[in-house]
């Protein structure tokens, strides 16, 4: 049997574990392969090449080989671009990478989500405040719907009636979009829901998704956080938890 061998693919560092004394297995999001597990053998030695490249938040092409569930990885390039991002940014990237860990199934390739997942990196680098809270509502929104998990924004869910323009939406983890109660914390009208809708199915959807949100981000955040607790199966996940101990220290 003929061991496959894959190079110069374009790579993101989710998460690493310690295997041994001298190695890592790394949790990685690749373009045309999803996420993959790689072991990286020697990885802590000072003098292996692998140490000053295997980062969160910056791109890399690897080449890595094998048929296992592990595969063993042979070379990885830092691709430059950007510095680490730092405070904030640096929490809403491993935000990032929790999500995809928790939501994305191994081996299942999602080039889309990749690009975006990059373009969000970069924004990380450079933006902070309503910016990064815009970026973040866009690629929860992205993720949701490259995995099937959001239900088109048009219509309301359960009835696939029409949306009124002026009549205020709630976006809800078991009926999907309906129409709002008066204790719902948080919803937007018709034409705001058509609006996002539209920016997804845009031929450069994060640019568009991100400009779609920036408007709503304070209604967008309770209702998109209650849909990914539902599906991640959490109550909170580790890096808003993180956040919020940080915040009250």
């Amino acid at each position: 049997m003929v061991t496959k061998r894959i190079s110069d693919e374009p790579a993101y560092v989710l998460h690493r574990y310690d295997w041994s004394e001298s190695s890592l297995i790394l949790e990685v999001f690749t373009r045309h392969h999803g996420r993959i597990a790689l072991v990286a053998k020697g990885a802590k030695r000072p003098s292996s090449s692998f140490r000053p490249v295997l980062l969160p938040l910056q791109m890399l092409h690897v080449g890595f080989g094998g048929d296992a569930e592990i595969r063993t990885l042979k070379s990885a390039e830092w691709q430059g671009g950007h510095v680490m991002p730092t405070g904030d940014a640096l929490l809403s990237g491993y935000y990032l990478n929790e999500l995809l860990l928790t939501l994305l199934a191994r081996d299942d390739p999602h080039p889309v989500l990749f690009d975006v997942y990059a373009n969000v990196v970069q924004v990380l680098a450079s933006e902070h405040g309503e910016v990064l809270q815009a970026t973040l509502r866009a690629y929860e929104l992205l993720l949701l719907r490259e995995i099937g998990l959001l239900p088109i924004l048009d219509v309301q869910t359960l009835t696939l009636g029409s949306l009124a323009a002026d009549a205020r939406y709630c976006l809800v983890p078991e009926g999907g979009l309906r129409l709002a109660h008066a204790d719902d914390r948080a919803s937007l009208n018709g034409a705001q829901w058509g609006i996002l809708q539209s920016a997804l199915q845009d031929g450069a959807p994060f640019s568009s998704t991100l400009r779609a949100c920036a408007d709503v981000t304070g209604e967008l955040r309770p209702q998109l956080r209650a849909l990914l607790h539902y599906h991640c199966g959490v109550r909170t996940l580790r890096t808003r938890q993180m956040m919020m101990d940080i915040q009250s220290l």
